[in-house]
């Protein structure tokens, strides 16, 4: 008898235990679904169906825990969100709200064009006033003059001008000039110089892309060339052979004075020519005596600057050569 008393006793304490657990857990759980899930579960199903809903409007983040409207359209109206023209809205006004939903909203921009002589609203939500004007209905050439720039930051209330700029497409015709050929030839003498083909200039049509605003060139664009006439080159013989006189050797100097292939010598006839050789390099020019000099002891030819330069440096002053008469 003391037994089946002390058994029943602990049964009826373990049983206790038992309840008191349950008591506890589900005690535990209904605070943390109504304390972590923010769903007010003991106030019947329509308050069980409250969602939490993110909204980001032009960038700026709202956050929504007690959101009972079923679509995109009836949040917005509950919360007095107007959407004006030119904005626009992520997801769809129709679609429905879950909780965890994000809503998007993007504003346009109201901004004044003024084009072709007429003002004109635009809203649009482009980053710049380029980007505007190419989503418009306006077509804008590349030419156009547009202010502020294309590249400018959009902002409400911004005025955007735009000048036409106006194009046509000019023909000009323009010369070729024609080459020059020179053959040499060893039997004629070296002061004849016979055109053996005359030379004619081409011509060619360049077609040009003007732009013109207030009646001034602003730019030009090369669109095509065609060549109407090719041209014809000079072709001339000039003679080389050159028969040599007396020689003489003593030092050159130079001067300036006409700036052609001239030379002053004391003694020869104005008028004669001469072949100057530079004796410590080989080089040599022909050069005409026009004038009277140098009047200085061991010198027998003054060489006009451009002349010495081809045989000698400027710097050298004085050179040693060989100067050979020419009698052809």
């Amino acid at each position: 008898m003391y037994r089946n008393t002390r058994t029943k006793k602990r049964e009826n304490k373990r049983k206790k235990w038992i309840f008191l657990s349950f008591f506890i857990i589900g005690t535990f759980l209904i605070f943390w679904y109504n304390d972590f899930l923010k769903e007010p579960v003991l106030e019947g199903w329509d308050t069980y169906k409250l969602k939490k809903v993110v909204l980001i409007d032009e960038g700026f983040h709202y956050s929504f825990s007690d959101v009972s409207e079923e679509t995109v359209k009836e949040f917005l109206e509950t919360e007095k969100l107007s959407l004006q023209e030119g904005d626009s809205v992520f997801p769809d006004e129709n679609t429905k709200i879950f909780s965890g939903s994000y809503i998007f909203v993007a504003r346009a921009h109201t901004i004044k064009v003024m084009v072709d002589g007429s003002e004109n609203i635009l809203h649009t939500q482009a980053l710049t006033v380029g980007q505007a004007l190419d989503e418009s209905i306006f077509v804008i050439d590349a030419d156009d003059i547009v202010k502020p720039s294309r590249e400018t930051l959009i902002g409400s209330g911004i005025s955007v001008v735009v000048t036409r700029v106006v194009i046509e497409e000019r023909v000009v015709e323009k010369a070729i000039p024609f080459e020059k050929k020179v053959n040499e030839d060893e039997t004629l003498s070296w002061r004849k110089n016979i055109v053996t083909q005359k030379g004619e200039d081409g011509m060619k049509k360049l077609t040009y892309r003007i732009s013109k605003y207030d009646d001034k060139e602003v730019n030009r664009k090369l669109l095509d060339t065609e060549i109407i006439k090719e041209p014809v080159p000079e072709i001339t013989t000039q003679g080389t052979m050159v028969k040599l006189g007396k020689s003489h050797t003593g030092g050159a100097s130079w001067y300036a004075w006409t700036g052609t292939m001239a030379a002053a010598n004391p003694w020869l006839p104005k008028g004669s020519f001469v072949k100057v050789t530079n004796v410590d390099n080989g080089k040599s020019v022909i050069v005409k005596i026009n004038d009277r000099g140098p009047f200085v002891p061991g010198r027998i030819i003054d060489l006009d600057k451009v002349a010495f330069a081809k045989i000698a440096s400027l710097g050298a002053g004085v050179i040693n050569v060989k100067m050979e008469e020419i009698v052809n």
